[in-house]
């Protein structure tokens, strides 16, 4: 792609309503624009970075054996009424009118329509176990929405659930579930924590949350630093190794200011160990059994011929919040660097361009070609204004990795630069093999 061609309304100010990182960048880097408050338009750069973490969670999810389907954003009423959520979740949900006087709602999470689908859809104890989810907007009417894409009323979500005979099932689901939502975290660059967490509006008795350390974050954390260093390549998806996992971590103190006591803290927790800092929940699971299911009479026919509720939990990412989380943790000194899994480009072509010169433009467009040859993404800086303004501005796109072109290059060897990092002169082949890696 070139520059030029790019619909990136890069701006040199900070806006006025933007009061944390996530939300002046993606304001100023053209990623974002406000259609009213809380909602916004996806522009061309920040869409397809959100599009690169949604792939990397459908990935995730589908090695659990979880199956995608869509769910439409408008509801019934008669499921929420049904469950009797519908007067109780309060004003945070949209409830509209269609043209014959039904009662609608745009929904802010799928816990009753899912439940509708499976009980029309599974009888049998043989079809279980089941997980479904999808990747899908949402909408809660936030009071005051702010913080650009962390707090906004319009959201992107990855929604799972799951339907087990038994509690002992469910469990297994559950740490699945847990297991896959480390394990995408972990591949978008971001190192989570797994906190014991409130129920709230969903419900149940058994819930995590997953915390990304970042200062702007609205949740205080208190941890210990050793939660960092599990190494997750000693476990498995079978269900021995599964509930290991969760155990380990679970064993080493994190805790959000909801749950956190001072005094277990400091004894559980070695002085040089303790993490206090901020953090930012970028995904929740929740346990709930038949607090679903048994309103809606989704019941199951067991081996012996009875029938039972069936058992159910639910499982949410914030798609469109972990592009700006993301940013909260990456973007530092005014300069942002996207981990490589979700950058909006591979690498960036920049050369110096003058009026009287188009040698390095030709040079540039060269190793372009050659690098798309290579199915490598790559921008190519082709606008003329001065290299300070060209760092300057790439210092906002956070593409990882740049290839400079400028009067120290020559045909042999190319000056290559990492983000943060310090350039070097090397060959155009061993730039390739960087950004193949």
């Amino acid at each position: 792609m070139y520059l030029s061609k790019l619909l990136i309304p890069i701006t040199k100010d900070i806006p006025a309503e933007a009061k944390i990182k996530s939300h002046q960048l993606m304001l100023r880097a053209g990623m974002i624009k406000q259609s009213s408050a809380g909602i916004y338009s996806w522009l061309p750069l920040g869409f397809k970075v959100m599009k690169k973490i949604e792939q990397i969670v459908r990935e995730e999810q589908n090695l659990i054996g979880a199956q995608e389907m869509l769910m439409p954003t408008i509801q019934s009423s008669e499921i929420w009424k049904e469950s009797g959520r519908y007067e109780d979740y309060g004003e945070e949900m949209l409830r509209i009118k269609d043209r014959q006087g039904r009662e609608m709602l745009y929904g802010p999470t799928n816990e009753e329509l899912i439940t509708d689908i499976f009980r029309a859809s599974v009888k049998s104890y043989k079809s279980l176990p089941q997980i479904l989810y999808h990747i899908q907007w949402k909408f809660r009417d936030e009071i005051r929405p702010r913080f650009g894409v962390m707090r906004c009323r319009e959201f992107f979500m990855k929604d799972a659930y799951s339907f087990d005979l038994d509690d002992e099932a469910a469990k297994k689901s559950y740490n699945k579930m847990f297991c896959s939502y480390i394990r995408t975290f972990n591949r978008l660059g971001l190192k989570a924590i797994p906190m014991a967490a409130d129920t709230g509006p969903i419900g149940g008795d058994l819930s995590h949350e997953f915390i990304i350390l970042a200062e702007t974050g609205e949740s205080q954390v208190y941890a210990d630093k050793r939660i960092f260093e599990i190494d997750l390549n000693k476990y498995d998806y079978t269900d021995k190794s599964l509930q290991k996992m969760r155990q380990d971590f679970s064993s080493i103190y994190a805790a959000t200011d909801e749950k956190y006591l001072e005094k277990d803290f400091n004894e559980k927790v070695k002085k040089e160990n303790q993490i206090k800092t901020k953090g930012i929940e970028v995904g929740h699971i929740f346990y709930f059994g038949d607090k679903y299911s048994k309103p809606l009479n989704c019941m199951i026919d067991t081996l012996e011929g009875k029938k039972l509720s069936v058992k159910m939990g639910s499982y949410g990412i914030g798609v469109s919040r972990l592009v700006g989380a993301t940013i909260e943790a990456n973007y530092n000194n005014n300069i942002m660097k996207w981990p490589k899994s979700i950058s909006p480009f591979d690498a960036v072509i920049i050369p110096s361009i003058g009026k009287n010169n188009k040698e390095n433009l030709q040079k540039a467009e060269k190793i372009y070609k050659e690098l798309k040859k290579q199915n490598i993404d790559v921008l190519i800086d082709d606008v003329d204004e001065n290299m300070s303004n060209k760092f300057k501005k790439h210092d906002l796109i956070g593409i990882p990795y740049q290839i400079i072109i400028g009067s120290k290059s020559t045909e042999n060897k190319i000056e290559f630069k990492e983000v943060n990092s310090d350039s070097s002169f090397i060959d155009l082949k061993d730039i390739k093999s960087k950004l193949r890696n």
